[in-house]
């Protein structure tokens, strides 16, 4: 199927999007994002599943902290801790970080663009975290027509295709796909407060730990720590 750039933040998410996206493509471009995130940990792993699977990995950077508005920039905002019940949010969290989504898509075409690559593999889904407005099928839709509309793609007949095969799942269920694909979940990082050692109280842990339960299965990163004797 030719060649897909694949945004690649390292977490549980986009490591099944990279180990799909590896399953369904001749090749893969790993595609990560330096943008000011307090948890900049996640860039040291995904650069280090990229270099066990042989992958060309690129990083670019954009600074989104004078932006604000979101915990996950200004270290001014905590990150949420609601401790550890089911429901995470009713409305948008403040772990979102303003048009993020949007911003990182249109790098990533930026960088597909001159390679001649017109398809952008994503891990978006919204079962899980419903709040979140830049991971939902509409958006997906209106970026992508976004790039027909406003690159060469427009004149040269070849359009682009941003794909999200995750957006109607259920995390354990993007968990399961992973493993099905031999994803190494060993060393995706989750966690918001920016260490690799999990705190185990924000909500992207809660979430994490929620969706393993239901995976009936141990989460490969903390199996990983404790034999490192680091927990």
């Amino acid at each position: 199927m030719g060649e897909a750039v694949v945004l690649f933040s390292g977490g549980l998410d986009s490591t099944t999007a990279l180990a799909w996206a590896l399953s369904c493509f001749d090749r893969v471009f790993p595609l990560s994002f330096d943008y000011g995130q307090r948890h900049r940990i996640e860039l040291r792993m995904a650069a280090f599943q990229a270099r066990r699977l042989r992958l060309v990995h690129t990083i670019l950077k954009v600074d989104l902290r004078p932006a604000g508005g979101s915990a996950l920039t200004d270290p001014r905002i905590p990150v949420p801790r609601p401790g550890r019940g089911d429901r995470i949010t009713s409305r948008t969290p403040s772990t979102y970080v303003p048009f993020r989504n949007g911003i990182l898509l249109g790098l990533a075409a930026a960088w597909a663009e001159p390679r001649d690559i017109r398809t952008l593999v994503t891990g978006f889904n919204v079962i899980d975290s419903p709040d979140y407005p830049d991971t939902q099928p509409a958006f997906v839709a209106a970026m992508e027509a976004a790039l027909n509309a406003g690159t060469t793609a427009a004149s040269d007949g070849k359009r682009w295709h941003i794909l999200a095969p995750f957006i109607g799942m259920k995390k354990s269920e993007i968990i399961r796909t992973g493993l099905g694909l031999n994803a190494d979940y060993s060393h995706s990082i989750s966690c918001y407060a920016g260490r690799e050692i999990p705190c185990g109280r924000c909500s992207a842990c809660l979430l994490r730990r929620k969706a393993w339960a239901e995976a009936g299965r141990p989460d490969p990163l903390l199996v990983r720590l404790n034999k490192e004797n680091r927990r």
